[in-house]
């Protein structure tokens, strides 16, 4: 009887099940959203019930879809939301707050605060990020210091506090299993990367007790089983723990020190295996943990930008140049090819690596002929240009040479933009036929736990690769212009 392999991925805008053969060929998907719970401060939650509710759903809801066995299930991988803080009852198993999303930045004065008293180096030293209220630990602090009685339930030993994915596990083993996975550990601002255990200064700084925290496992570890809710007859083992970045970095094959991968959606995440040491820089991007495989680590090199695929969103939703992002592709091609117009979508500031969050979008270098065509070419450029902006400082800063772009998001399918971005990068851009790389990262880590799938099943992706085809003089003025843009803009 066949065997399948089964993937979660739990994102911020909902809760998807995958289903993989043997080969590690994509057969089938289901879906649901959950709601998001934004305020008039602009504070984001989740439902951490209903997320788990979700998870038990769109695994029945795939299996009727699929129309299988559900006795074919053999082992569960999971990829999720990154750095979404939870925090819950270890003796009831409900939640004591919602989950507060990533996109939260709630716990700023949490930081300011810390970075008065002259801890900040110490962090950044330790976790290789810089403090920031974006990762768990500020959302973590934020509970423990505005939630009544959860002090004194963390004193008690009675508090658990995480990340999506440790929730999920926690719940899917009936509370039998508290426990993270080296990736997501690396993105809470309290694991020490280098000595690999929840770093005690960390901890203190921020006020959470190391009890409330989960045990870290390798990416392939034993997870435990699930039954989920019952509706197996037989648990099946949870064998894959990721998080999503990461998880598209498995998937993709990015195994090797140098290989790096895009991931294009409303922001970016670029992210560079760099091997099984720790590159540390003050150039503007952030050092985490790949991933931990059969015991051994490797580290990455990241980058997050704000706004990607959430420029063309600002073009069809809010300036109306387009009615749907297909357009783009048509008018970008239709543009004149010697304008010099360019876009610098710091709408929110600028993310990697410049990291000024005073900085204001503009649009410069137009002229009389400039129109529509003209405008939405630069919106697709500057999604190339930040894209390249990230990976020359990798570059510098790990001194390996990158010798192709891996990507994966919904704009990737557009091929003005992949030819543009493998012009200005001046090396191959390959794209998967797959679009849920994440969910693949996970479900393969747990098929290769489980020895379903051997190394050969990253060869299964279909792609498709762009070559650069720009003389170099044209590329060097291009990127030239670029950088001049940006300049009007930084305020440091």
């Amino acid at each position: 009887m066949e065997r399948y392999v089964l993937g979660i991925d739990q994102s911020t805008q909902g809760t998807k099940a995958l289903l993989f053969d043997t080969a590690g060929k994509l057969l089938c998907r289901s879906d649901l959203p959950h709601r998001q719970i934004i305020d008039e401060r602009g504070w984001v939650e989740h439902d951490l019930n209903e997320i788990y509710a979700n998870t038990v759903q769109v695994v029945k809801d795939l299996v009727e879809k699929a129309g299988i066995d559900k006795s074919q299930l053999a082992v569960l991988g999971i990829s999720n939301q990154r750095e979404t803080a939870a925090c819950w009852n270890k003796k009831t198993g409900e939640p004591v707050y919602n989950a507060i999303v990533w996109q939260c930045a709630r716990g700023a004065a949490i930081c300011e605060e810390i970075e008065r008293a002259g801890y900040a180096p110490t962090i950044k030293a330790r976790t290789g990020l810089q403090l920031s209220p974006y990762f768990s630990a500020a959302k973590l602090a934020w509970i423990f210091q505005n939630v009544e009685g959860v002090k004194e339930l963390a004193e008690a030993g009675e508090i658990a506090c995480g990340t999506i994915d440790s929730w999920l596990v926690y719940r899917l083993t009936k509370g039998k299993n508290f426990q993270t996975d080296y990736s997501n550990a690396s993105r809470t601002q309290l694991f020490n990367i280098e000595k690999l255990e929840w770093d005690s200064t960390c901890l203190e700084v921020f006020g959470i007790p190391a009890r409330c925290m989960p045990r870290v496992t390798d990416s392939d570890g034993d997870y435990g089983v699930t039954d989920f809710e019952g509706y197996l007859d037989t648990p099946i083992p949870i064998r894959g723990v990721l998080g999503d970045s990461h998880g598209a970095l498995f998937g993709q094959g990015c195994l090797k020190p140098g290989m790096i991968k895009a991931t294009y959606g409303t922001g970016s995440s670029i992210m560079m295996n760099i091997g099984e040491k720790p590159v540390f820089t003050d150039l503007g991007v952030v050092t985490s943990l790949a991933w931990s495989m059969g015991g051994k680590v490797n580290y990455v090199l990241e980058g997050n930008i704000n706004y990607t695929g959430a420029v063309i969103s600002w073009l069809q939703n809010d300036v109306k140049l387009i009615a749907s992002a297909k357009e783009t592709e048509g008018l970008a091609r239709e543009s004149h090819p010697q304008d010099k117009t360019y876009l610098v979508p710091a709408f929110s500031g600028l993310g990697a690596p410049y990291w000024d969050s005073q900085a204001t979008a503009v649009i410069c270098g137009m002229t009389r002929t400039t129109g529509k065509a003209e405008i939405v070419r630069a919106a697709l450029d500057c999604i190339v240009y930040q894209i390249t902006d990230v990976i020359r400082i990798m570059g510098k800063a790990s001194g390996l040479p990158i010798r192709e772009l891996r990507v994966d998001g919904g704009p990737t399918r557009n091929g003005y933009l992949m030819q543009m971005q493998s012009d200005i990068m001046n090396i191959p851009v390959r794209v998967p036929d797959a679009e849920e790389l994440s969910g693949i990262g996970a479900a393969y880590a747990a098929g290769l736990a489980a020895g379903i799938y051997d190394a050969s099943v990253f060869e299964g992706l279909q792609r498709t690769s762009y070559t650069p085809d720009m003389q170099e003089n044209l590329r060097e003025q291009k990127y030239r212009g670029w950088q001049a843009a940006v300049d009007m803009v930084r305020t440091k």
